[in-house]
């Protein structure tokens, strides 16, 4: 007689699930250990195989029903056999017994395929476990928030919403009238750039989650932890693994003195869920993301300071292009204090006062807003690592070249392992990992990894500074091109910005380039190219670049190296 195929118990506290998918159809030939129909709960989604080989006979419950466990799904038998009449639907599932129970079984392995789970559905994560289903792998996901982590949801995505309104805003006011456009009565409506970003978050989000499915990752809701080499924890489920990949991503590290827990003090999530426009604001921290804030609104008219420790803001910029940033910046009414360490923070009558050393000299500054934008930490705390004897170092897993730990069948990605905190180097880092498990190679270059700055105009460079060629003693010269000299510039913003590009003095090979100027965030992806492949300066010039673009610029500065631009007066000898 027929064989019935049920819905499984993925879990204890399990009772019911729903059909989203028929993946055979009604008299279908099936393999034992073949894909038959794809069910979902309100955590997880996930396929029931086949048990035996024979034909798909009758399907009984139909797409979107839903079904308690060990409610029947259909038959398998064989050509010709008898179905019986579905047996009675089982009651749900008792409630787990007041001794805890071992933890239940994940669903079984698809038959052939190496198992990965990754730990993390940021873009790290997630791209990780696309490629790993593209290269034949059975792929679980793991993820105790929204896919798409800190990035889609509270990081690059939601920030560059909300920089596009103010920036545009920003035209309006400032330039407008000079090309011949008016207007009246402009103004910021917050709540509707709230929504807009909101808007363009959850299509992302939501494309995300569709790519998982449409590449048939497993997704389990919930904190990940590593119980051993081979197995991942998620509440009462145990997912079996080959491989596990950690992309876990990292957090807002929040400074601790007097005063650092006040209302108002706040980071960067927090700054982006704000339902106003606040009328002053104190940032703490120069790096990317204090400085990106600070553009953005002082670009809808908050009054902005920047606070920062180290002598010079944006550290792992070209100096020279931070020189000229740091000075637009204040020319746009933003206050930066450098070599400036916070001491507290208080209450005043406008709403905290930042309390700081400055020089050697004490000093303060009021905001009705304080945002804390000190950088991030690896979030590795209490999912096992420790106790697996996973090698650290100061919070940040260690790993190799091919980004796996000292435990072989274990791998870690993105902000976690803390080479590079950006997300299109994790998500290059897990293509490399998975490539690396499933085919014995896999590549990372990190010199081709740009850093985007996205102001008011744009920051991007990739490759070396001067300060590392002189460190490490390489001969190089460095050629200039002002964009005061680039029509597409001049038209955009006045003429505002430089390309700066760093060569060998030996053979002229690409080393650095160093952007600031309209959209160089864009155009930095033709000089990373040309670092991965090893161009020359003369390659460079000898590309025809399209008029009127920024690009062009490019080439003007390659021949600056060892020449003279065409659009620029020459050199004095």
């Amino acid at each position: 007689m027929a064989t019935e195929i049920t819905m499984p118990q993925l879990g204890l506290t399990m009772t019911e699930g729903t059909v989203s998918s028929w993946l055979k159809q009604e008299g279908d030939t099936v393999k034992k250990g073949d894909e038959i129909v794809e069910i979902e709960t309100d955590k997880i989604s996930n396929v029931v195989e086949a048990h035996e080989d024979g034909v798909l006979l009758k399907i009984v419950a139909q797409e979107g029903d839903t079904l308690p466990v060990k409610g029947v799904l259909g038959y398998i038998g064989q050509p010709g056999e008898s179905v019986g009449e579905p047996a009675a639907q089982a009651a749900p599932a008792a409630p787990a017994p007041t001794t805890p129970a071992p933890a239940a079984p994940a669903a079984p392995a698809q038959a052939g395929k190496k198992r990965i789970v990754v730990i993390g559905a940021g873009p790290g994560g997630y791209v990780t476990a696309i490629k790993a289903a593209q290269l034949g792998a059975d792929v679980s996901i793991v993820e105790n928030d929204k896919v798409g982590g800190t990035c889609l949801n509270v990081g690059c995505i939601p920030t560059k919403a909300l920089i596009h309104a103010s920036s545009l805003y920003e035209a309006v006011i400032n330039d407008a009238e000079k090309v011949g456009v008016s207007f009246t009565g402009v103004s910021v409506d917050w709540g509707k750039a709230q929504q807009f970003k909101k808007s363009i978050v959850n299509r992302l989000v939501g494309g995300v989650e569709g790519l998982l499915k449409a590449n048939g990752v497993k997704k389990y809701v919930g904190k990940g932890i590593v119980k051993d080499a081979h197995t991942v924890q998620v509440g009462d489920q145990l997912i079996p693994a080959d491989d596990i990949i950690l992309a876990v991503g990292s957090e807002p590290v929040h400074l601790r003195f007097p005063g650092a827990d006040l209302p108002g003090v706040i980071d960067s999530t927090g700054a982006l869920a704000l339902d106003k426009i606040p009328a002053s604001l104190v940032i703490i921290g120069g790096g990317v993301i204090g400085i990106e804030f600070a553009s953005m609104f002082a670009s809808v008219g908050t009054k902005c300071t920047i606070v920062e420790a180290l002598p010079n803001i944006l550290p792992p910029i070209d100096k020279e292009i931070v020189g000229i940033v740091q000075a637009d910046l204040e020319k746009r009414g933003i206050t930066i204090l450098t070599s400036a360490k916070v001491e507290s923070i208080s209450q005043a009558a406008g709403g905290l006062e930042v309390h700081m050393d400055y020089k050697g000299q004490k000093q303060s500054v009021q905001g009705e807003k304080v945002i804390m934008a000190v950088g991030r930490r690896a979030m590795t705390a209490g999912i096992g690592l420790e106790e697996l004897g996973v090698a650290m170092n100061r919070g940040k897993i260690v790993t190799d070249d091919h980004f796996q730990t000292n435990i072989p069948s274990i791998y870690a990605i993105g902000d976690c392992n803390g080479k590079l905190m950006l997300a299109h180097a994790a998500s290059a880092q897990g293509v490399a990992a998975v490539e690396y498990i499933l085919t014995g190679k896999g590549e990372y270059h990190a010199e081709t990894v740009p850093s985007c700055i996205y102001l008011n105009p744009e920051v991007a460079s990739v490759g070396m500074k001067e300060e590392q060629l002189i460190e490490k003693g390489i001969a190089y010269k460095a050629g200039k091109f002002p964009l005061s000299g680039n029509g597409k510039t001049l038209i955009e913003n006045g003429g505002k910005g430089i390309i700066k590009i760093l060569a060998d003095t030996k053979y002229g090979q690409v080393l650095g380039v160093h952007m600031y100027g309209p959209r160089v965030t864009d155009l930095i992806a033709a000089c990373a190219l040309a670092i991965r492949l090893e161009a020359t300066v003369d390659e460079l010039i000898t590309t025809v670049w399209a008029h009127p673009t920024v690009g062009e610029a490019i080439g003007e500065a390659a021949l600056d190296v060892f020449q003279n631009p065409i659009h620029w007066p020459p050199k004095k000898k």
